[in-house]
Parts: C-alpha cells; structure tokens; sequence
C-alpha cells in the first residue's frame, strides 16, 4: 500500500492554494487527493475549551456560589457546527495508508492551536511536521514543502498558545459570570477587551470633563514673514502688547536653519495598515482584516497577522521584482523616477513569526479593475507603501526666526524644501483617493520665509489680535485607538517582548467588535464612544481587569513560554490564584448597586399625568414614575371583546394624540369586523376607559 502524507490547513481556501501549488487534483468528500498527498482542512477553531458545564452540573446555572470554575482536567469540545469535518480528519489521521501529518495552518500562535487541538482530540500518534510560510505564492508554498521542519520544534510555541486559550477561560468565565451574577446583566469581562473599554471611557471623560478656554496670541507682519507671540490668556493684556508693537520697532535677534531629514515610514505590519485604512477609507480594523486575508488566500498580499514592518535579508531580489511592477500597475507611478532603496526594509532580527504585509509578484497575472474596490484600495495601500518605504528621505531646511517688539519675543517658523524624496510620491498616490484623509498633526507644514538676517529692524509693524479656543481631546476613532491598544502597558512590558500592548495584531479586531456587539461601544461614523453600559462596567471592575498592566505581563510571559524560556504550569497555577482573588473580593455587593445596569430600554411614549416615560411591561404598559399610579392594561375587557391585541404602537399612538386609528375592530353585536378609532379617556384613578369614534363600514 502506497503511503501518503496529510497536509491540514486551517481553511478550505488555503487547503485548495496549497493544492494546486503541488499540482494535487482529484476533489473527495471534505479533502483533495493525488500524488503521494491527502490535504484536508479545519474550518477556523474546529476543536475548542469546552464549556463551564462539562465541569459539572452545578456550573450549568450561573450563580456566584459555585465560583471560581478552576478546571483539574481540561475539557475539550467539537464545534457542533463543524462535527463533520473533524470526523473526516479524524478517519483520515487514522487511515493506515497515512506515515505523517503536515500542519499547514496559518504560521503563527494560532494557527499553531488550531491544528494541536485537532490532532490531540482525534488522538493522533504519527509523526507531525509544520509548514511555515508567509505568502500563498505557489512557488512559497513548494519552497516551503521543500524545508518542512519537525512539528515539534514548536511545541514551546504551541504550549503559549495553550497558555493563552486556558487563562482566557479562566478570566474570561469566572470574571463574566462574576460580575452578572452581581449586577443582574450579561456582563462580557475578558483581560483584552476590558482594558480596551477603560481606554474608550477614559478618553469619554476626558472630553465630558474638559473646560474650554480661550487664549490669544499677537501677531507680527513682518515683510512676508509672520512672527507669533506665545500664547496670552487675558485680551486686554493682547491688546495692549498690539499698539505698543504698531508704536515700536521689531528687530531680528536670531535666524537658525537646521537641516532636518524626514525618513520615509516603515511597511506595514497589520496594526498600521489598519490604521491607515481607518484613516484614509474609514475601514474598521475587522474590514482591513477580513480584506487582506482575502487578498492571502488569492494570492495577491503576503500573510496579514504580522507584527513585523520589516522583510527578512533574503528577501531583496522579491524586493526588487515586485517594486519594478508595482511601478508599471499602479497609475500614479507613470512617469516617476524612482530608485528603491531595499535595504531600509531589510532585516531578519526584527523579523518574528512573519515579515512585514507587500504584495506579491501574483500582481502580474491580475486586472486589477477585476477586482472589488474594497479589496483593490488594501492592496494599492499596501504596494504604495512598499514605494514609500524604500524612496529617498525627505530633506528639507528649518528655519527659525526670533524677533523682539516691545519687550517680547515674536517667533516665525518655516521651510524650505531640498529634496522631496517619499513625500513627492505620497503626494501622487494621495491625489488618486476619491476623498482626502484628514492631515496628521505636524502635517501642515511651515510656508517659505523671506531671506531674513540678524539685526534686521522693522518699525510700526503692522499686528493683529487672533483669538484661539482650546479644544478637547478627540473621541477615539478605530485608527487611535490601536495605537493605543499597541501602545498600552508599554511602560511595563518587557522592552524584548515581541508582542507589546493589548491584544495581539491578530485579535484587536475582534476585540473592537465583540465590545461593539456587546453593547458597551458604538460606532458614530469613525468614532468609538462607550455606551452608558460601557462606562457603568468600567466604574465598577477592579482595576486588576481594566489596567493594561495585566495584559501586559501576560504577553510577556506568553514570550518566554513560547522561547522556552518560562514554565507553562507556574504560569497557569499564577491565573488560577488570580481567578481565587477575584472571587473571594467581590463575592457580595455593597446595597443600592444592583440597579446599576437596568436596561434603558426605549419608551413607549409619556406619561398622560405626570409626563414621565412609559413603558412596555409583561402585562401592562406603565408610568416609570413610582408616585403616579397610571397604567394601561394589556387585558382590558375593552380590547378582549373587541378581539384586538393591545400593542405597543396602539398604546403609543393613545399616548400621543389620545387616539388610535385600529383596523378589523370585531363588533360583539353584529359578529362583523370594522375599521375604527379607539379615544383614551383618563379617568384619573387606577384605571382609564376607552371607547369607539368613529364607525367605519
């Protein structure tokens, strides 16, 4: 019997990408088969931790008495979902005809997860080897066939992994049921997606705190130049200085230039080409996410969770190719002169699991008109990019002029540029967009100052008066906020840690999602702003669950552990106590809290009596004012005998205008339906009465 080799990757698409590379062919029931190869697919997290109630009976019901949940064994569950298709890896792994299995998901923790837990709950012996690649170019994916290394080289690897899914869990479910058992609401607490709320509501109180105030600064017209004083907080002192400058003389006392040179940016790793198609196109982090590994599995970008902006050394004749036809594809290049210079982007050491997000040479085969224009704007995005980064620096001259008028110093600033280097060529890929960015600070630059010299006098220069307001800090938009999610707990985190701040480029995505669909964020155009929910949430966890701090460690830790360089077990006995503490700390509840969360749910209309809310109850529609007595029951006789359903938009239209249009009206008389107007009449006590307008036939 000829012996075949298993390859599993993590999609369909991918498992059909790796086939055609190897020139296997022939389609059966949830694999593709031929030559030597059987290649098969997961489908995302085929294999997850189960539940809490696979521990017990006891944990199926949420209550804070059974908590904290510290599972001894760990329990693994089949996505229902998906059943099918891990039976079929399953017989496949323990076919006789298979020597070795070939782990062929994505090349990272995750991918890494997905295919351990496969492989250990289908009780698979044989032997594993792990392909790990960065792009789906046929000609990657052979090379990569070609070095496979031994699967347990990355055993370390997959054990931080492991790490990460346990203490997810433990925080995750003990933390989450914790706190909605407390306050009576579904309460999603997770160690990345809570630090990430407390980033959004402390940014919301910034901005609900902030006083404005107003400032005034004096301006010069000095011959072309214009020379500022430092900010004035009184404008009768402002006024004061402007005549006395219009009365006197301004003399220059110092004109420095200083050659500065701005370096061109680095390629993008995915925080950066997320936040660059928030910017630019407004796309959230997810849509940027979801469109690059689309453009990955056709082969057309390199592979997108990678927290690198560099490619290795070996990369430069890659380098070469795909810039020479990036500058033939891509329209706003016709006519640049342009020499890369690949070595700003090439550096193995600062190189992790994957190098920095390019296009790859695929390029040449496709219209790029075929494709979507969503898709067509990551790729363009990232192939300028790639221009940019190895274009020449941009020079230029800063000078900075000082005059003195009446006693104060007067500053103009400006600049002269020598070469345009990388910004000549940002210019020209932003002159295609449809709409333009919004300028990063310190964009605006600086205009061309005069020829200006030391001791030069100006007498009654001409002045003026601005008044400025100072603003308030921004809301959040996707784009800050993971800089600030890749920046967080910085300060704490190990400086050779490879992944920094809150999440990791692969998960900040759903972590912005999973707080919008929980309700503690929404979305205004580009903004993140926390819901009441999301501030009230934030307001009462310990700051152990809203620090970034936590995270950080975690990420440090999950480092080592993926070097080998830290034990896996002291790191999961060290949660687990955590999950003890939490429990043990906030178990009961101060009185007059449990309310915190009541749903602010939308009210019917307002109260006839005393003009409060009204709302839908299971039985009546009520005044939310507890002194005023006035309900509107849903079984009053009146609508029983006329066989109507008392509904919220009736109740609403009586609220109103104190009448409701109804149609098919049953009439006990006649036996027949009509079409009528039912008029609330307020009787003032505990009850009110309706009765019939008008008669329709």
């Amino acid at each position: 019997m000829a012996s075949h080799i298993l390859v599993i990757a993590e999609k369909p698409s991918v498992a059909q990408t790796i086939a055609a590379a190897l020139g296997v062919k022939e389609k059966k029931d949830g694999y593709i088969e031929g030559g030597g190869y059987l290649i098969s697919w997961c489908v995302g997290h085929l294999v997850q931790l189960a539940e809490a109630a696979a521990y017990g009976e006891q944990y199926r019901k949420w209550q804070t008495d059974s908590l904290p949940i510290l599972p001894e064994e760990w329990q693994y569950t089949v996505d229902p979902d998906k059943g099918k298709q891990f039976v079929i890896l399953k017989e496949l792994m323990h076919r006789a005809d298979v020597s070795e299995v070939v782990n062929a998901c994505d090349a990272g923790r995750e991918g890494e997860l997905i295919f351990r837990f496969v492989y250990e709950v289908a009780g698979c012996k044989k032997p594993m080897r792990r392909l790990w690649i960065s792009s789906m170019e046929h000609e990657a994916i052979r090379s990569g066939f070609d070095n496979l290394k031994d699967g347990r080289e990355y055993d370390a690897l997959f054990a931080s992994a492991l790490c990460r899914a346990k203490a997810d869990w433990l925080i995750g479910i003990n933390a989450t049921r914790l706190f909605s058992c407390l306050y009576g609401k579904t309460l999603n607490v997770g160690r990345v997606q809570t630090p990430t709320l407390k980033m959004l509501a402390d940014r919301d109180a910034a901005i609900s705190h902030f006083q404005k105030e107003k400032y005034y600064h004096v301006r010069l017209e000095l011959s072309g130049a214009e020379a500022a004083s430092e900010r004035i907080s009184d404008r009768k002192t402002a006024d004061a200085l402007k005549a006395s400058c219009e009365a006197g003389k301004a003399v220059c006392v110092s004109v420095t230039r200083e050659k500065k040179t701005a370096a061109p940016p680095k390629l993008f790793d995915l925080t950066s080409l997320q936040r660059e198609a928030n910017r630019i196109f407004g796309y959230t982090a997810k849509q940027t996410l979801d469109l690059a590994q689309s453009l990955y599995e056709k082969r057309l970008l390199t592979y997108p969770r990678t927290d690198s902006n560099f490619l290795t050394d070996d990369m430069g004749g890659t380098a070469e190719s795909t810039i020479a036809l990036l500058c033939k594809k891509l329209p706003f290049m016709a006519g640049a002169g342009f020499t890369p210079e690949i070595a700003k982007v090439s550096d193995s050491k600062k190189v992790s699991d994957h190098h920095a997000i390019i296009p790859t040479m695929e390029l040449a085969k496709t219209d790029l008109a075929t494709l979507p224009e969503s898709e067509r704007n990551i790729l363009t995005l990232a192939g300028a990019r790639l221009l940019l980064a190895t274009a020449a620096p941009h020079v230029f001259e800063a000078v900075t002029a000082v005059f003195s008028c009446a006693g104060t110093d007067f500053t103009a600033k400006g600049k002269t540029v020598l070469s345009d280097g990388w910004k000549g060529l940002e210019r020209r890929y932003r002159a295609t967009l449809k709409v333009k960015p919004e300028a990063e600070d310190g964009e605006n630059a600086d205009a061309e100052l005069p020829e200006l010299s030391e001791g030069q006098g100006f007498e009654n220069p001409p002045a003026k008066v601005t008044e400025h307001t100072t603003t308030p800090p921004k809301p959040h938009s996707e784009a800050s906020l993971l800089s600030a999610m890749e920046r967080a707990g910085n300060g704490d985190t190990d400086p050779d840690a490879e992944r920094r701040g809150l999440g990791t480029p692969a998960t900040r995505a759903a972590v912005i999602e999973k707080l919008v669909k929980g309700g503690f964020v929404e979305r205004k155009g580009k903004q993140l702003i926390p819901t009441q929910n999301g501030n009230t949430l934030i307001s009462v966890l310990p700051d152990m669950l809203t620090s970034p701090q936590l995270t950080a460690e975690w990420e440090n830790n999950l480092t080592q552990i993926a070097k080998g360089a830290a034990d896996p077990g002291e790191f999961l006995s060290g949660i687990e106590a955590m999950a003890r503490e939490l429990v043990q700390t906030h178990a009961a509840l101060e009185d007059g809290k449990k309310d915190l969360f009541r749903e602010g749910k939308p009210s019917v209309g307002k109260c006839l009596r005393c003009g409060s809310p009204v709302y839908e109850g299971k039985k009546n529609y009520y005044c939310s004012n507890r002194e005023c007595i006035f309900a509107m029951w849903k079984n009053d006789r009146f609508f029983e005998e006329r066989k109507t359903a008392f509904s919220a938009k009736i109740a609403a239209a009586l609220l109103k205008s104190g009448k409701a249009n109804v149609k098919k009206l049953y009439s006990p008389k006649t036996g027949k339906t009509y079409d009528g107007t039912i008029v609330l009449a307020d009787t003032g006590g505990k009850y009110v009465n309706y009765r019939i307008e008008v008669r329709k036939n």
